[in-house]
């Protein structure tokens, strides 16, 4: 676990030298045939965005421990890091900050541009709660999208019933155990080894 000193904003992921791993969600028909072949199938649509996440936890919020409509087959994906350093590298944020851009308007015309877009929401514990530090949540579109699901993919999981053993050990209470089982994430330092991953997008104040 993530101690509570942790930056606020800072990437936290499970990675090698060579590859990333995020996490996503989708219903059966479409997560089960990914896992099965490694690779996303041509249903899965690579002209619209989709968000990838490091943190498992955040995962389990969103799709509510794979119980939610739509989110039943938990997905861990490994993808390239040159890929997921080249996202970070080309996203701008999710929402404008003042005194980080120029003006809201020349924000809006780089978001239009951005192949990938970065939001920080609250990281969760165990039992879903928010933790006064941030979590990545990276948006693919346009090249971004089709280079992940085309190019980046190096392998995809079906992590569904790792999901399930640790909700059911939350549920009883089993905290310690539930930790155990935890994917171990630590702080990303990308290719500028400034512990951010990348030169850009800068995190909102």
């Amino acid at each position: 676990m993530v101690a509570m000193t942790a930056p606020q904003y800072e990437i936290r992921a499970r990675y090698t030298v060579t590859t990333v791993t995020v996490y996503q969600a989708y219903r059966p028909e479409l997560g089960l045939p990914a896992a099965r072949d490694g690779r996303f199938p041509p249903a899965w649509k690579r002209d619209r965005m989709t968000w990838i996440k490091p943190s498992f936890l955040w995962m389990m919020y969103r799709c509510g421990w794979a119980t939610k409509e739509g989110q039943e087959t938990v997905l861990s994906v490994e993808i390239t890091r040159e890929g997921f350093d080249w996202a970070l590298e080309h996203a701008e944020l999710s929402h404008y900050v003042r005194g980080l851009h120029p003006d809201r308007a020349s924000w809006s015309r780089s978001l239009r541009r951005a192949p990938a877009r970065v939001q920080w929401d609250p990281e969760r514990d165990l039992r879903l709660n928010p933790l006064p530090y941030r979590s990545l949540q990276l948006g693919l579109t346009g090249e971004a999208a089709a280079r992940y699901a085309d190019e980046w993919t190096v392998s995809v999981t079906d992590v569904t019933p790792l999901a399930r053993e640790i909700h059911h050990l939350v549920r009883a209470g089993d905290l310690t155990g539930a930790s155990a089982l935890l994917p171990v994430e630590t702080p990303y330092t990308g290719p500028t080894g400034d512990g951010v991953g990348a030169p850009r997008p800068l995190p909102a104040p």
